[in-house]
């Protein structure tokens, strides 16, 4: 779907006599006086020039310059934005309706830092959800516009490097938690990523940038949800998803569909939590591999699980491991290395847990703590700690707080604000038995690591 140019602002433009590069660096210039930070670009104007949306603050941003540079009082409106008149067709909130848009509703939020926002609150209107998950299943693929007049051209070595980096932060992301390498991986992504869209390249380089692009996107997302920024994630997960539409990466849209129900389930709204991971599983079939499907089906569990539904949750399960059975029969892409079978018992131990099946949660918590890799500390961390509470549930006081300890030593996956979540819900959990010395000793651990890495900031 395409839009129509915005001879508003190209008519201005041309009377302000101002080009691309001048209007970006103005409007940066006048954003600084007034203490923001903007991250425009030629690039930008170029896409609203072309009829992308754009957001209130910089539209005003906008105005202001080119009424200084045309001497005559000029409004967004008459720009081209935000002409309520025409009445447009309601898009689903947070899922852009063009590529233009979605290029530049990241380039925004790469703009943006998750330390503004740490709530467990985000609500989504079940319609606007609705809505973002139908365009995704029912879209045709935006398709690739390759070999265009651009003063750069893209290769597979850049893809090569966008992936690796990518791998890079994914690492750290795993071992130290979201908040540690969001900025550095917001400052490439915004400077270094998002631009190459933009360039020459052929048809296969391009899908191949655009798959790139939307791991990296993904990756913004998931750290964002990992340091509490649960709106902002949720903007790069849709953003995302649209990414995953414009190369009709069924797979990946699928795995998107998939974290944002993770993410709901976490906030407690299960009932969109099951729609979303049924969406996935749906959306996949026939177009994954059977490791991806344990993963979506898996997501199904946790969500049913949270939700009470033992016997929907019993069904996903038996999916899911059935599913991963199969999962050497086919070529994986890189971005699912991660999900072996360390976890997948990780993720079934949360849903036996949920579901208080003491004796399964605890064996199945036991088994993924030994299975899981040292270098995923966080995922090492989290299952410890639903062994922790499933060791409680069973009645083991004693053992409960020894693997709570465990998890907690060292401190570095406490910079997740959800490993943090673990630990409190876990304290509250054991707060009846605070006058017993192992408690008391495990409540003096958590403060002096919490106070340790306020130090290290």
């Amino acid at each position: 779907m395409s839009r129509e140019p915005n001879a508003h602002l190209v008519a201005v433009m041309d009377e302000a006599q101002v080009s691309n590069k001048g209007l970006a660096k103005r409007m940066k210039d006048a954003a600084a006086q007034r203490g923001v930070h903007l991250g425009t670009t030629h690039v930008s104007v170029q896409r609203w020039r072309d009829g992308a949306g754009i957001t209130p603050q910089t539209a005003a941003i906008m105005a202001d310059v080119l009424s200084t540079k045309t001497g005559r009082r000029i409004t967004p409106g008459d720009l081209g934005f935000f002409d309520h008149s025409q009445q447009p067709a309601p898009q689903p909130v947070g899922y852009p309706d063009t590529v233009p848009d979605v290029l530049s509703l990241l380039e925004c939020l790469a703009d943006q830092s998750p330390d503004a926002v740490a709530s467990d609150q985000l609500a989504i209107a079940d319609g606007d959800l609705n809505s973002a998950v139908l365009s995704w299943m029912i879209a045709r693929p935006d398709g690739i516009q390759s070999d265009r007049p651009s003063h750069q051209r893209v290769g597979m070595r850049d893809v090569r490097a966008i992936k690796d980096a990518a791998g890079m932060f994914m690492q750290l992301d795993f071992k130290y938690g979201g908040g540690h390498g969001h900025k550095a991986l917001r400052h490439y992504f915004r400077h270094e990523v998002l631009p190459l869209l933009d360039a020459s390249y052929s048809e296969k380089v391009g899908t191949a940038l655009f798959g790139a692009a939307a791991e990296v996107s993904q990756l913004l997302a998931w750290t964002a949800y990992d340091t509490g920024n649960h709106h902002l994630a949720h903007r790069y997960l849709t953003s995302t998803l649209r990414l995953s539409q414009v190369i009709d990466d069924r797979m990946f849209g699928a795995r998107i569909l998939g974290n944002l129900s993770h993410q709901a389930n976490y906030l407690g709204n299960h009932a969109q939590a099951i729609q979303l991971a049924r969406a996935a599983v749906e959306g996949a079939k026939g177009r994954a591999t059977p490791r991806a499907m344990a993963d979506y089906a898996a997501m199904e569990a946790r969500a049913l699980s949270n939700a009470g539904d033992r016997i929907a949750a019993g069904r996903a399960m038996n999916e899911a491991q059935r599913h991963f059975e199969q999962a050497d029969t086919a070529e994986d892409p890189a971005w699912l290395g991660y999900f072996d079978s360390a976890e997948l018992m990780g993720e079934l131990c949360h849903c036996f847990r949920d579901l208080k099946m003491r004796r399964e949660a605890v064996e199945q918590a036991q088994r993924a703590v030994d299975s899981t890799d040292p270098k995923y500390a966080r995922t090492l961390g989290f299952c410890r700690m639903v062994l922790a509470q499933s060791q409680l549930l069973n009645g083991e006081l004693e053992a409960a707080v020894t693997t709570a300890s465990l998890a907690v030593d060292g401190g570095d996956t406490l910079q997740s604000t959800r490993f943090q979540r673990y630990v409190t819900d876990f304290q509250a959990e054991v707060s009846i038995h605070a006058t017993i010395p192992t408690v008391a000793a495990f409540n003096d651990q958590v403060r002096d690591a919490l106070a340790r890495l306020e130090d290290d900031d």
